[in-house]
């Protein structure tokens, strides 16, 4: 993505005070794609094979601007968030809590414990958190598996959180 088009695609963020500087239907007339889903999609899997941090961020957006869902992001983003060169951690397991699907659950259970090394400085371990809310919300064993070995967790915050979700889910 040229930097014009990083440019119009930042402008479908919210900024409080300001709003938004584009809609998606700009965007999407900007690229030739009637579709938000096809295009997040497509810059997805581009920015992968590239490489580029900022154009997963920029994929990222888009996919929260089409309010994307589509079962096709499984799979790159789950392939996609164990790797160390970009800085999509976090939204991607927000992405993959909104599936609430058990094959999600590999992917989760990898956040409650494996901190980039960029988010390192984080005591609060939102990574995590987010991870055990997410798996708090997926149907099944798998995740109430994941969560009640969480119990035992050296970290008080994970451990907490795995409790609360085991709590919620009326699995305590």
């Amino acid at each position: 993505m040229t930097p014009e088009e990083q440019d119009l695609v930042m402008g479908l963020v919210f900024v409080p005070g300001e709003g938004r500087r584009h809609t998606l239907d700009e965007v999407l007339a900007h690229f030739g794609e009637p579709d938000g889903e096809a295009l997040a999609l497509r810059v997805l899997r581009d920015a992968m094979e590239r490489r580029d941090a900022d154009d997963v961020e920029m994929a990222l957006i888009l996919h929260a601007a089409a309010d994307a869902s589509a079962e096709e992001f499984l799979e790159p983003l789950t392939e996609l968030f164990p790797a160390d060169w970009h800085r999509g951690h976090e939204d991607i397991v927000t992405i993959l809590g909104r599936f609430r699907s058990p094959r999600t659950v590999p992917t989760l259970a990898l956040a409650t414990h494996w901190v980039p090394e960029r988010l390192d400085w984080d005591e609060n371990r939102a990574l995590a958190v987010k991870a055990i809310w997410a798996l708090g919300a997926v149907p099944g064993p798998e995740a109430r598996d994941v969560l009640d070995g969480l119990r035992e967790a050296e970290n008080e915050i994970i451990r907490e959180n795995a409790l609360k979700q085991l709590a919620r889910r009326g699995e305590l």
